[in-house]
């Protein structure tokens, strides 16, 4: 087989540059923070509509100042929530209704308009829908508008062209001109809306992969989530995998430049750049670092003695129950040795509850933690009428009981967590690293 010439590879080179931009970003502007490679996704834009669609199911629309990758869902407890920069505080209910209320108010808008007739249409939409909003006088009301707002500017369905939309949020209020852009604000929601009778409907019609049946939903899974155990799937969707699997992780690096870490309890794709995720552990900050040094503590517990792979006779442990109260313990032991002398945020220390949720909610958030509940082998979050596609009478792994779960609450310690298992190098306060980092060294194992 010859080798490939060097416009070949300069042209993949492009083409993954350009799908994994809109991996990570999936609407992009021409004018917005990743302008300068924008050209690249209008250059190749047929190619990368026939793969989006191809591999995924995914709709990919490129116009002269937008281009928009259309995602589907993954089911209940799959999303990837929306924070406010400033302070990593996820969107709440409420911010989540202001935005929905804002962008049908703008995909009709004039296109340009004053902030304080936007919040005034955004209340008539409001009692339209039969969504109670009257209390927007109270501050940490104007606050959540404000950051709803602020996201519809990120994303260039509004320019803020005198003043800032952040002065709704002013204690005596604030005006501001605004340029609306009604086709971005057209593109920006996705799935069924018109046929799901509410949110919750909404999440399972959206993670139907139609068509494409077991094969589009895992390679959607595959890339959309840091890690995929195999009870996250349906008995096709796991053979499916599992036939393919070697083919699948070749056509991944190629596409996206990922590469696939199989194990016998499921896939993970890597990505060696690094720059493809929204989470990122090893990280920084309180809550990151005691997350790291929370997990290697519970693998250090929790390791399960004997697990093996079916195909050998083994069993499966995908999964290992915390016991109760062993989380505090923990986190309580980690905040004594190192917390307290090192750079941890003062108001998580003080709140340990608020603290441990937080670690919590990162960890499930990476797939290395899940709360003890149904999960997609059992049936669970599937859309309706979700047909698996048939078997041939060949037989599929079995999960039952790998995730050790015994349906009283609590939580799991997911097979993923033993990646991330840490060894701490405690320094003197003569070699202690930059403020910005805690007093040890927190060091992925070699493997």
């Amino acid at each position: 087989m010859p080798l490939p010439s060097a416009h070949d590879v300069a042209l993949a080179a492009e083409r993954r540059t350009a799908a994994r931009l809109l991996l990570a970003h999936p609407l992009i502007t021409s004018n917005g923070p990743h302008s300068d490679t924008f050209p690249l996704i209008r250059r190749h834009a047929d190619w990368l509509a026939q793969r989006f669609q191809q591999v995924f199911g995914y709709r990919l629309l490129v116009e002269a100042s937008y281009a928009r990758l259309f995602k589907a869902g993954l089911g209940p407890g799959s999303g990837h929530r929306l924070e406010r920069p400033s302070t990593g505080t996820p969107f709440t209910p409420r911010t989540y209704a202001y935005l929905a209320l804002a962008l049908s108010v703008l995909v009709t808008a004039p296109e340009q308009l004053l902030l304080s007739r936007l919040v005034a249409d955004l209340r008539a939409a409001a009692v339209d829908a039969g969504i109670e909003i009257s209390d927007t006088g109270r501050q940490a009301e104007r606050r959540t508008l404000a950051a709803a707002l602020r996201q519809l500017v990120d994303w260039g369905v509004l320019a803020e062209t005198e003043g800032h939309v952040s002065s709704v949020a002013a204690e005596q209020g604030g005006e501001a001109l605004l340029t609306v852009d009604r086709e971005i604000a057209r593109a920006v929601a996705a799935g069924p809306l018109a046929q799901s009778r509410d949110g919750a409907d909404l999440v399972r019609r959206a993670a139907d992969p139609g068509f494409g049946g077991p094969r589009t939903y895992v390679r959607r899974r595959l890339v959309e989530t840091p890690a995929v155990h195999l009870d996250d799937l349906t008995g096709a969707e796991r053979e499916w995998l599992r036939t393919r699997q070697r083919r699948e992780s070749q056509a991944f690096s190629e596409l996206l430049g990922l590469e696939a870490e199989i194990r016998a309890e499921g896939i993970a794709l890597v990505d060696p750049d690094g720059d493809l995720t929204d989470l990122h552990l090893p990280g920084t900050g309180t809550v990151a670092q005691a997350a790291l040094l929370l997990i290697g503590r519970l693998v250090d517990r929790l390791r399960p003695e004997d697990p093996g792979h079916p195909a050998v006779g083994g069993q499966l442990v995908i999964g290992v129950p915390v016991p109760d109260g062993l989380l505090p313990e923990l986190l309580d032991e980690l905040v004594d040795e190192y917390g307290r002398r090192s750079n941890w945020q003062r108001g998580l220390l003080d709140n340990r509850d608020g603290l441990l949720a937080a670690v919590l909610d990162l960890l499930v958030r990476m797939h290395l933690m899940a709360p003890v509940g149904a999960v997609r082998a059992d049936g669970h979050g599937l859309p309706e009428k979700y047909e698996e596609a048939a078997l041939d009478g060949r037989s599929v792994t079995d999960v039952s009981g790998a995730r050790g779960q015994d349906g009283a609450g609590g939580w799991v310690l997911l097979a993923a967590a033993a990646r991330f298992a840490t060894t701490v190098a405690v320094t003197s306060r003569t070699e202690q690293p930059p403020a910005d980092d805690v007093s040890q060294e927190l060091k992925e194992p070699t493997r």
